[in-house]
């Protein structure tokens, strides 16, 4: 009986996460056009056709930074909005 419990409860839980996911992810994504006059919550997305692979890339994690600390290590953050992201990447 506790068997038949546990196998129920895996599929359940199984199709509860199948069914939360999105589909196609990676279809969904929004690359800010800064130069588009027309604002829809602050900026328009670009045509997904003319998004190119630089659109995603953040230069300056080459660079060195101060490591003259207690840790000997510096950390560089990179947001969404540092990479060009505006309004950031949609997952629907």
């Amino acid at each position: 009986m506790m068997s038949r419990f546990l196998i129920l409860s895996l599929l359940l839980a199984t199709c509860a996460i199948a069914f939360a996911s999105d589909p196609s992810p990676l279809q969904d994504f929004c690359v800010a056009d800064p130069k588009n006059p027309v604002l829809v919550n602050g900026v328009v997305c670009k045509d997904p056709k003319l998004v190119k692979a630089d659109d995603f890339l953040f230069r300056g994690l080459n660079m060195m930074g101060n490591t003259s600390n207690d840790v000997g290590s510096n950390v560089t953050p990179v947001t969404v909005a540092d990479v060009g992201f505006r309004p950031k990447i949609y997952t629907h």
